[in-house]
């Protein structure tokens, strides 16, 4: 079974020797490719959906890995038991229902040693809920594929103190600026671009709606050109 690069990036961040539960596993690829691997010892595949589920569990049993994956419908974390994984990857969704599912699955954040999440949408939404609540992003990139770009997060929840001291460090990840992450770069480049374009079609346009939206695009530029900076090594302060 060959992973996409956007799972094979998600199952890398997953420590050696976990035992796993994979919230929203879909087709079980990522379970499947883990403890096949070597990288899991156990693996509980979980979804919501009854169809996608119906077609991990094929897999599952056509991998030969019944004994070591359950296949489990499941809302979220709700039908995982204490004890039963101490690594958790929630990847390939919105910011808002990861926040959810986190949310709900508060019962077992003390038991749960390591997160790996990969937001979709909504990154500053996430990492404010994460420093929220005392977890920490102890590992982060950024990837693209097929034109799409894909955040991965290690999280653990120790409590240490973030050091974000903007608001492009929550919008594009404080550590990923430090790193001087290409991607991102690029990534910050190409919205640039169109936050450009954007304005272009606004700038003849003086209605209510339009100066609103404009002045929206104004402050995401300004953002986008701090984190930009920051990663060139120029004083945003000056």
């Amino acid at each position: 079974m060959k992973l996409s690069k956007r799972l094979e990036t998600v199952a890398s961040f997953v420590p050696k020797g976990s035992n796993i539960a994979d919230i929203g596993t879909d087709h079980g690829y990522v379970p499947i490719y883990l403890v096949r691997e070597g990288q899991a010892e156990h693996a509980v595949a979980m979804d919501v959906r009854k169809g996608p589920l119906e077609r991990a569990r094929a897999h599952v049993a056509e991998a030969g890995l019944g004994s070591r994956i359950d296949v489990r419908l499941s809302d979220g974390l709700a039908g995982l038991e204490t004890g039963e994984a101490d690594c958790v990857v929630i990847a390939g969704m919105g910011g808002e229902l990861i926040i959810h599912i986190l949310e709900e699955g508060r019962g077992l954040w003390e038991t749960i040693g390591y997160w790996v999440l990969s937001p979709q949408s909504e990154l500053d939404k996430v990492r404010r809920f994460l420093e929220k609540e005392s977890f920490s992003i102890v590992r982060e990139t950024m990837m693209k594929e097929d034109g799409k770009y894909y955040t991965v997060m290690g999280v653990t929840r120790d409590g240490v103190s973030w050091d974000y001291t903007s608001e492009p460090h929550y919008l594009y990840g404080g550590r990923l600026i430090r790193q001087k992450s290409p991607v991102l770069a690029e990534f910050l480049k190409k919205e640039r671009e169109q936050l450009e374009q954007i304005l272009d079609t606004l700038k003849d346009s003086d209605t209510p709606a339009a100066l609103k939206r404009r002045g929206e695009m104004e402050t995401m530029l300004a953002w986008n050109k701090e984190a930009q900076d920051e990663m060139l090594g120029i004083d945003t302060e000056a």
